[in-house]
């Protein structure tokens, strides 16, 4: 029987009525740990992308073979769809074709294009300017047009920074918004709306067909779940996992600093159970079928390795048959 494309599952997600809880990160990594605690979805972001595996500020320095080479990447080691953000489309219509087709042979399931002028900037960083709204729509439009060539499920979404780019307002939101409802995007996502009332201005003026994502973290008191969908908003607020990883981290190699080893064994022992504790990475990444693999396809007295040789993981029983240094 034939699988589901990851696409049509993606497509049916956002067309479902509940609220999708995106993840977002930069790496396979990321993406298997939403896959792992449940999650549906996982979003590429490039600004995470640029920061955890170039180094480099979101601001228009990732090029699309870093970003496709990325995606690859992430598709191949999760089973849930992917939605990539695809930052200006890498150049004009023409160059959005070619990245359309690189995402959708990726193996992601959906992909969004912003407004802005390259270079741009992270929706969060001051300084973003816009590209005419005609030039936007032919971009949004050669994106559909090699969609419909390729995977007609594939998801298409359009960002607009038209709310906090030089100039911007919320009429431009909507002005943009029913433009790119117009050319057939799937969904408007706005960027940098600053209350309550900006998002139920912009749902109310595109339409009640269009699929709606906003971005909330300007808004205090912050946007609950049950607000986002009493709002019409089809996806929660942006959860980007390595801000809560970069914290830990940070935290962890400070009190290392200060007290050695004494840190990284406090940590082991008290984290020896959790599903990620020890070596807990290694059942996430795939040993346990790395070995049934083994029993397949290679000859039974090769397996007899695992009898003669010592380590700490055995992928035969996995993490929670292992021993720890507790034990």
């Amino acid at each position: 029987m034939e699988k589901e494309k990851k696409s049509t599952r993606l497509r049916k997600l956002l067309n479902s009525g509940e609220l999708v809880r995106p993840i977002l990160g930069g790496t396979a990594h990321h993406a298997q740990l939403a896959e792992m605690t449940g999650f549906k979805m996982f979003g590429v972001s490039g600004s995470h992308t640029a920061s955890q595996i170039l180094g480099l500020p979101d601001a228009g320095l990732l090029t699309q073979t870093e970003l496709v080479e990325n995606v690859q990447r992430i598709a191949r080691a999760v089973d849930i769809p992917v939605l990539v953000d695809c930052d200006t489309g890498f150049g004009n219509a023409i160059n959005v074709r070619r990245t359309t087709e690189l995402i959708i042979r990726a193996g992601a399931a959906g992909m969004f294009l912003e407004d802005q002028v390259s270079p741009k900037r992270c929706g969060f960083v001051k300084g973003k300017e816009l590209i005419p709204i005609e030039e936007a729509v032919g971009k949004y439009r050669a994106a559909i047009d090699t969609r419909n060539e390729m995977d007609p499920d594939f998801v298409v979404m359009a960002r607009t920074d038209a709310r906090g780019a030089v100039g911007g307002s919320v009429a431009e939101v909507i002005r943009r918004g029913v433009a790119y409802r117009d050319a057939g995007v799937d969904i408007l996502y706005a960027e940098a709306l600053q209350s309550r009332e900006e998002i139920r201005a912009v749902r109310e003026g595109i339409g009640p067909d269009l699929l709606f994502r906003a971005t909330t973290q300007a808004i205090q008191p912050p946007v609950t779940d049950q607000e986002m969908i009493d709002l019409g908003l089809c996806m929660a607020g942006s959860v980007h996992i390595s801000r809560i990883g970069m914290v830990a981290m940070h935290d962890f190699l400070v009190d290392y600093q200060k007290r050695g080893m004494d840190a990284f064994n406090e940590f082991m022992t008290n984290t020896a159970d959790h599903p990620l504790g020890l070596f807990g990475i290694f059942d996430l990444v795939g040993f346990p079928q790395v070995l049934e693999w083994e029993k397949k396809y290679l000859p039974a007295e090769q397996l007899e390795k695992y009898e003669n040789t010592i380590g700490m993981y055995d992928p035969r029983v996995g993490h929670r048959g292992n021993k720890t240094p507790a034990n």
